[in-house]
């Protein structure tokens, strides 16, 4: 029986990891608004965190959890679950 994780398999059973929102986050910043090049902080997964550059982050691990590393500026660099 394979693997369930809640927020990590698509409707159709597809295994997603942070290649989908590494694609629509790559190269944006994180803002109240969503345009070329702003994607809008409610259309995240309700789990998720910003890691800004040299910030400090909990190394819990929760599988559900979208996280987002941002360079100084504020363009994201790194996505990945976790």
């Amino acid at each position: 029986m394979p693997l369930v994780v809640p927020g990590l398999q698509s409707k159709d059973g597809a295994s997603s990891s942070g290649d989908d929102w590494m694609n629509k986050l790559m190269g944006k910043k994180i803002g109240e608004t969503s345009d070329t090049t702003t994607f809008a902080k409610q259309e995240l997964p309700k789990e998720h965190r910003v890691i800004k550059e040299g910030d400090m982050a909990s190394m819990d691990f929760k599988p559900d959890r979208l996280n987002i590393h941002t360079a100084e500026d504020g363009t994201v660099k790194k996505v990945q679950f976790g």
